[in-house]
């Protein structure tokens, strides 16, 4: 355990489960205190904000769904109120749906971009006025915005890549004021929405440089610690990609 992040508050959209839960509970053990927003999962919420508390830091649930264009704003809000502050955002929640192209409707499409890339804008937009010197903007994307191995991914992989896009262009444009905004690009990581013994989990293990198992939400967010303490202080604009090797 460090405390490295002691003093700071950080916000991690969707973090009632999975990579999400995880990176609020290691962003807490390294001394943040944490706000976590959640759509449906209030009882999971809860539990991630026990474990955080237990951890001797400060949590907070904030019902706030991506699909809602003030949601972000809300969230935002609520944690600089009811924390007193903001210095670290983590942009984790989204959903990933698949089909071929024959299939995906407009309905589909604007879900998608709502949930994993407006949603991260407008939540970027909000905290900006927030965040000093030493703010730290992190988004979750995924190894599928650089590669697609198989078909059915198109709006997936194009919402991940846009968030690529975005970032470096923030990077630019917040760096003057201290912040830096980078993407954390997970592969397949073991959790309820891709469980490393689901049905095509064998396919994924066989495309890794790094045989064996798949990621764990762990893995996941010591990279994101890493981006939002005082070593990460020089990255920004960058992409880090766990994935054991999937994309090599």
């Amino acid at each position: 355990m460090s405390l490295g992040l002691k003093g700071k508050v950080a916000l991690v959209t969707g973090g009632s489960r999975g990579i999400g839960a995880a990176i609020a509970c290691r962003l807490a053990a390294d001394g943040a205190d944490v706000a976590i927003t959640y759509a449906t999962s209030e009882a999971q919420a809860t539990e991630v904000v026990r474990q955080i508390e237990a951890l001797g830091r400060r949590g907070l649930t904030i019902r706030a769904d991506n699909l809602n264009a003030n949601a972000m704003d809300f969230a935002v809000n609520e944690t600089v109120t009811k924390l007193g502050r903001l210095d670290i955002l983590v942009n984790n929640a989204g959903i990933l749906h698949t089909a071929p192209l024959e299939k995906l409707t407009l309905e589909d499409f604007e879900k998608t971009i709502a949930i994993n890339v407006r949603a991260p804008f407008l939540a970027v937009k909000a905290a900006a006025s927030h965040l000093g010197e030493g703010g730290r903007i992190i988004s979750i994307g995924s190894n599928l915005a650089a590669r697609a191995p198989r078909p059915g991914l198109s709006l997936y992989s194009m919402s991940k890549a846009a968030l690529v896009g975005m970032s470096k262009a923030l990077a630019r444009e917040l760096g003057p004021k201290g912040i830096t905004v980078n993407v954390v690009q997970p592969g397949s990581t073991d959790t309820e929405m891709n469980p490393a013994d689901g049905d095509y989990a064998e396919n994924q293990r066989a495309r890794m440089a790094l045989p064996g198992r798949f990621c764990s939400p762990a893995d996941i967010a010591g990279v994101v610690s890493w981006l939002a303490g005082p070593d990460g202080d020089s990255v920004t604009g960058s992409e880090f990609t766990i994935d054991r090797g999937s994309n090599a």
